[in-house]
């Protein structure tokens, strides 16, 4: 309890007040008695007088329980009268044999003497009785209390021996002499500890998960979670138990709420400088898995120093999602330190540094021409990315279908198994390119079963551009009449829809085109018209000339 928050009451001569709160005399006799009557709330109790001494039930009350019946004798405290009738009380008697007990204990060495006990009856403007365990009562006044009258009752309470009346067989205590004993004691204790700059062994009192209490010889102080290890923040249940002795050096000390602030690691050596001219990047070491987090694993170097494999750099294989697929807590690996900062205390390392990269396993026994079979990772707006074992190649939508215009996504689903080719292989980015056409029978290549070059066919015309004309022949193929190949045909007369007659002049199953030529069809048929003209000799120029006119 903060000093500040304390109401001490009103200063007054609580003697005098205790003296006031007995007033009877000083000869108060013990008196044997003779229970006449027992009713819910009185006993009526003779005593050798006309009229019957009273007491409350409660005085005979114990634990619920009426200790005694009607006809039983029981010792009251006779202390004059209240009007006519005797004024006696058995709680008394009780109580006197209670401070019998302690002034036999004690004696004249009561000053030492704290007690602990039950705060059972408040006096607003005197002070509280308190009763200890064995049921002996103690007046505490107020200006003695560092306490507040409001919601004392059943409060439990230490204080200390003041005074003790024989005669009024009262025993006086003070909350405030112990309160300002016990800080004054702790001050000195602490002074002594804190011109004490070497580690000190203290004793784990309490464990909590913000850090532990340690005893210093009666003085506790705090060892934040933060200052149990040079690894971080830690769980202290995981270090130690209560009752360990521990070795610490004090931190601070905060005078005004007498809070001690300690440090185990403080009174270690500190790792971080014993490796600091023996550890760099690029170094492998050999740790130990030690914790795991949904974002990685710590490895311990083992003196006290942890590092972090970040998920990421556990594995090449982008498939594990989490480090206990293939880690165990104990585990001895090799990993390359990839971060070292001793400013900051961190150190970062990699796992997957030291296994061979999968993409130069698979280029050291792959290469571009070669028909694998993978399956479909993922889909995306330009293509699909396959897994071929333990990398990925691109399909491009281009490279995935004869079809013109056709998105991988609407070919495939993720998991799909297809068979592919690689057609590039890029080393300086690790990029592997894929087709599915290259290995599927193009329409050109179906088209050339049928037609050879310098054979004639006709088509509808499908679209015209600046450069030429595409005629629709079969299985969705086109064929191109470039503007130098239409020769004396206006080429600005022909219109979509328009059938035209042209010889195939070059068929390319590679990248699924066929040109074509009109031009060439009217050379050829110039040509053909000569050698018939000079394969039939009963046919004059002539003759066939009139023939062309007509």
């Amino acid at each position: 309890m903060h000093m500040d928050d304390i109401d001490l009451g009103e200063e007054f001569d609580f003697e005098q007040l205790l003296n006031e709160s007995f007033e009877q005399a000083e000869n108060n006799s013990v008196v044997d008695g003779v229970i006449v009557e027992i009713t819910d709330e009185k006993v009526l109790v003779d005593v050798g007088q006309k009229i019957e001494g009273l007491l409350s039930l409660n005085e005979i009350t114990i634990n619920g329980e009426v200790k005694y019946k009607v006809g039983d004798t029981i010792p009251v405290m006779l202390m004059g009268n209240k009007g006519e009738r005797p004024n006696i009380s058995h709680k008394k008697v009780l109580q006197k044999e209670k401070f019998d007990n302690f002034v036999k204990a004690h004696g004249d060495n009561f000053e030492d003497v704290t007690i602990e006990g039950k705060v059972v009856a408040v006096k607003q403007r005197g002070g509280f009785t308190i009763e200890d365990i064995d049921g002996c009562e103690y007046f505490m006044p107020l200006a003695q209390s560092y306490m507040k009258t409001i919601g004392a009752i059943g409060k439990t309470v230490k204080a200390k021996v003041i005074k003790v009346n024989t005669n009024q067989a009262s025993i006086i205590v003070s909350r405030k002499k112990l309160i300002e004993e016990s800080k004054s004691i702790k001050d000195t204790k602490v002074t002594e500890i804190l011109e004490n700059k070497s580690p000190i062994d203290g004793i784990v009192k309490k464990i909590t998960s913000y850090g532990m209490f340690v005893d210093l010889g009666g003085i506790d102080g705090l060892v934040n979670y933060n200052e149990i290890s040079y690894k971080g923040p830690v769980n202290p249940a995981n270090y130690f138990s209560e009752g360990d002795t521990v070795s610490v050096v004090v931190l601070s000390y905060d005078k005004t709420k007498q809070h001690l602030s300690l440090s185990i690691k403080a009174a270690l050596s500190n790792p971080w400088e014993e490796i600091k001219d023996k550890l760099e990047v690029g170094d492998t070491i050999t740790v130990t898995v030690s914790n795991f987090e949904s974002y990685g694993a710590f490895v311990d170097l083992g003196n006290d120093i942890e590092g972090l494999l970040h998920i990421s750099e556990l594995s090449w294989n982008k498939n594990i999602k989490n480090p206990k697929e293939i880690l165990n807590i104990g585990d001895e690996i090799n990993v390359e330190v990839i971060e070292l900062n001793f400013d900051q205390k961190r150190l970062r390392v990699s796992l997957k540094n030291l296994q061979e990269k999968p993409f130069t396993k698979f280029i050291n026994s792959n290469k571009v021409g070669d028909v694998l079979k993978g399956k479909i990772a993922t889909l995306t707006e330009f293509g699909a990315f396959v897994t071929l074992g333990e990398v990925d190649g691109l399909l491009h939508n281009e490279e995935a279908s004869w079809e013109p215009n056709v998105k991988c996504k609407t070919l495939f689903k993720k998991g799909d198994e297809v068979e592919v080719k690689i057609i590039k292989i890029d080393r300086e980015k690790e990029n592997i390119s894929l087709s599915i056409k290259d290995i599927a029978e193009s329409p050109a290549k179906k088209f050339q079963d049928n037609y050879k070059v310098g054979d004639i066919i006709k088509g509808i015309v499908k679209d015209k551009k600046e450069f030429g004309v595409f005629i629709k022949l079969e299985n969705n193929l086109d064929g191109l009449i470039r503007n130098e190949d239409f020769g004396p045909l206006n080429i600005d007369d022909v219109k979509n829809g328009d059938e035209i007659e042209a010889v195939i002049i070059n068929i390319d199953t590679k990248k699924n085109r066929v040109r074509l030529s009109v031009k060439r069809l009217e050379q050829q048929q110039e040509r053909e018209m000569l050698k018939s003209v000079n394969d039939d000799s009963s046919m004059t120029l002539g003759d066939i000339l009139k023939d062309q006119i007509k």
